[in-house]
């Protein structure tokens, strides 16, 4: 005898709670099928001020702390490590732990840290000057870049150095304006920032100087333009605010056979490489924003080919 029944069971119950924490973006690193079912939080760095909180409570605390210690942490002490721990309290945790453990007591038991003591335990000379200096010479870098004067922004980055401010911090500002500056005036100018940006990684300091002095100059002569920048701005614009119902173009739309759509797929699509120079007018942009013109190339560097090329196929509007 044999029988069959039906059972409806949800294909999601809810039933299992799953927790994660990464540094790395979860949308990219993780399967999607995953995240789709997660409610992602994104956690900021702490501040300065969290950390020395933090801090302080570590050093007196006796259960869990370091307060058997007896341990005074001197003020400039404490801003050090909460500054160059960089918004992670386990690095600033450490730190102090290290320093606490490693410093003599004094006659009367307790232990005194440092300023010294704070640099030996977190490996990083403190700042020759105050936070206010360090935030006005890393906007005068990062002007100096943007200003096509590589004086000022060698001078700049070699004072941040100097001053104790981690090399990685001024190679990655060097990256980000590569792009936001000069972006497709001289595409060449992010390959030569991220290049010097991984040979300091890989070299320290001082060797990774040298790429690290090649790039800034680099950057600083090559073309300015933004025109990305506005590009993306703009566009984000419209993905935020324009409701498009009708979404992507039929004929645009995803193709699980293989590069080239078959004639049932493609509909009114036209296959580039079917025709001279690889190019074909045809609307991409979704009805509401086939108009749309988000990259305007300028007239410097580079984009004055691409602009050339562009008025060539008609593209220019």
């Amino acid at each position: 005898m044999s029988c069959s029944c039906t059972e409806y069971i949800p294909a999601e119950q809810g039933t299992i709670i799953f927790i994660g924490s990464t540094t790395e973006n979860p949308y990219a690193s993780m399967t999607p099928a995953i995240v789709s079912r997660c409610r992602v939080f994104e956690f900021k760095s702490l501040s300065e001020e969290d950390i020395k909180g933090a801090l302080i409570r570590a050093a007196g605390d006796r259960r869990k702390g370091l307060g058997e210690y007896n341990a005074v942490i001197d003020e400039d002490a404490l801003n050090h490590i909460a500054r160059v721990a960089g918004g992670d309290l386990r690095t600033a945790y450490n730190a102090l732990e290290l320093a606490v453990l490693t410093t003599p007591p004094q006659a009367d038991g307790s232990v005194r840290v440092s300023l010294g003591d704070a640099e030996q335990s977190i490996q990083r000379k403190a700042l020759s000057y105050n936070e206010d200096s360090y935030y006005d010479y890393l906007s005068a870098f990062c002007k100096s870049l943007r200003g096509s004067d590589s004086d000022a922004a060698l001078y700049y980055a070699m004072r941040l150095i100097e001053g104790g401010c981690d090399p990685m911090l001024v190679a990655r500002r060097l990256v980000v304006h590569s792009a936001e500056d000069v972006g497709m005036s001289d595409p060449n100018a992010m390959v030569v920032a991220s290049s010097a940006m991984y040979i300091l990684e890989k070299t320290g300091y001082p060797e990774g100087l040298i790429p690290l002095s090649n790039a800034i100059v680099y950057v600083c002569e090559a073309p300015k333009s933004n025109s990305v920048v506005t590009a993306m701005n703009a566009a984000k614009r419209d993905a935020r605010e324009v409701r498009d119902d009708e979404g992507v173009p039929p004929y645009l739309k995803d193709n699980s056979f293989g590069n080239r759509p078959t004639k049932a797929q493609s509909g009114k699509y036209k296959y580039p490489h079917d025709y001279a120079g690889g190019y074909v007018d045809q609307q991409y942009l979704p009805d509401k924003l086939k108009d749309r013109v988000y990259y305007k190339p300028s007239d410097y560097g580079y984009e004055r080919t691409v602009k050339s090329n562009r008025k060539d196929k008609g593209k220019l509007k």
